[in-house]
């Protein structure tokens, strides 16, 4: 059953409900693309009835590798993988961990990533940290030449195996990947690794309910199938049979192309709960990818209150009116904290006395939507019961497809991402990678 409550009365002052209820046809339109797959990018839905697809068999196949794995009492467990390939499973992870696990002694391994950058001294100390731990890795990469990841794989690959030796290092790595092509397959097969499959139709930022995010987050010790249930659930929610009216994403969708139309250019994710930060990066990811082409497209920020409305709150409140927020409200933390009295009162809290700190923070939270709302900033609200695996699943869910209506919205393909290869031709003319001459001498001319 769908939790999850969508609050846009705080936008309606900006733009009217009748505005945004416009898009009902278009919204709808857009939805039957993506379920029929009529649309662009068509060959790379198939994350749309991924939560409904996904088969007993398949979670249970999840479920004993990350058993498997931490038998070996694990200390850590790497994931090597970078954008879609590892933001998600942070994002859940981060989001379903107490938040000083590392410093706690857990059954579980501690998730740790490589391949999401090229920094010399993160791979130095990762490296010089594992030598002393019980560790095991999953390399997540469809063609396996990814520079980032590849370039991490074979560090860390040739330090697992001369720690382990051969044989034991390869029960101990997991490749999730091509399901018949490329040099991390190959690699896979001859060294006979654990093996899942990156589906071709699903791109790296909508894969989090495959493999990629699914065994990372089994292996953490959380709940994968809650997780797809709340995504399965969600995914009925909004299914072309939900009229707009009843269709949370759909009306998501058209309020943020709403705003963007009245010339609301950047969208900032606000969360009031620390745990929330790695999810914004994916949904940054998600959005920008997706949308940001053609010269259009809402540009995703964000940020975590209360800690930035002491950095970023001064441009939010009277900077350039091109903002509007979505907030991810929690109605209900995991533990309760009381504001004890202190008979001196030094701080003047006193009248806080007996009061939980979490409506210490929704009263922020009210207060800073009140505030932003009278500076021009539009609040969209979306609220969540609690953090766990079912209610993750459905936000998951829930932010994608409305990802996928809003970018049809915008008539560009929601699901390429041909600007990031940019960075990457000039970066292999600079290394002087073979099949590359001419770049280079091109870009050196340039220098």
């Amino acid at each position: 059953m769908n939790n999850i409550k969508l609050d846009m009365e705080k936008a309606f002052s900006f733009v009217s409900r009748d505005e945004v209820f416009a898009w009902k046809e278009t919204m709808e339109k857009n939805n039957v693309a993506l379920h029929e797959k009529t649309g662009k990018g068509n060959d790379f839905l198939g994350w749309v009835n991924l939560p409904t697809a996904i088969t007993e068999e398949h979670l249970s196949d999840v479920e004993e590798t990350a058993a498997r794995l931490r038998s070996k009492k694990l200390d850590i467990f790497v994931v090597i993988g970078i954008g879609g390939s590892y933001l998600g499973a942070k994002a859940v992870v981060d989001a379903l961990s107490d938040s000083f696990a590392h410093l706690k002694g857990s059954d579980a391994p501690h998730i740790l990533f490589a391949g999401q950058n090229i920094g010399e001294d993160y791979l130095y100390e990762l490296r010089e940290l594992l030598k002393g731990k019980e560790y095991a890795m999953a390399v997540i990469s469809k063609s396996g030449t990814t520079t980032e990841p590849a370039l991490a794989f074979r560090l860390l690959r040739q330090d697992i195996e001369e720690k382990y030796g051969v044989e034991e290092a390869r029960q101990r790595i997991v490749a999730i990947t091509d399901e018949s092509k490329g040099a991390l397959r190959t690699l896979a097969n001859t060294e006979g690794y654990k093996t899942y499959v990156i589906p071709d139709d699903v791109g790296g930022r909508y894969s989090v309910l495959t493999p990629v995010g699914l065994v990372p987050i089994a292996v953490a010790g959380f709940d994968v199938r809650a997780l797809v249930q709340g995504a399965r659930d969600m995914e009925k929610a909004s299914d072309v049979n939900v009229p707009f009216e009843e269709n949370l994403a759909a009306q998501y969708a058209a309020a943020r192309n709403s705003l963007y139309k009245s010339g609301k250019k950047i969208e900032i994710l606000v969360n009031f709960t620390p745990k929330l930060h790695y999810f914004s990066e994916w949904w940054k990811q998600l959005y920008g990818e997706s949308e940001g082409k053609e010269g259009k497209g809402i540009y995703p920020a964000s940020v975590d209150f209360t800690s930035d409305l002491h950095s970023m709150g001064q441009y939010i409140q009277e900077g350039e009116r091109i903002l509007f927020e979505t907030v991810i409200s929690i109605a209900n933390p995991d533990n309760e904290v009381r504001i004890p009295e202190d008979k001196d009162n030094l701080d003047k809290l006193n009248y806080l006395a007996g009061k939980r700190v979490d409506e210490v923070n929704k009263m922020a939270e009210l207060g800073t939507a009140l505030a932003h709302m009278d500076g021009g900033v539009p609040n969209i609200r979306v609220e969540v019961p609690k953090i766990d695996e079912y209610n993750i699943g459905q936000l998951i869910y829930f932010f994608e497809i409305a990802c996928g209506m809003s970018g049809y919205a915008l008539e560009v393909n929601p699901f390429d991402q041909p600007g990031v290869e940019a960075y990457k031709k000039n970066m292999f003319a600079l290394l002087e990678k073979p099949g590359f001459e001419e770049e280079t001498k091109k870009i050196k001319s340039r220098l």
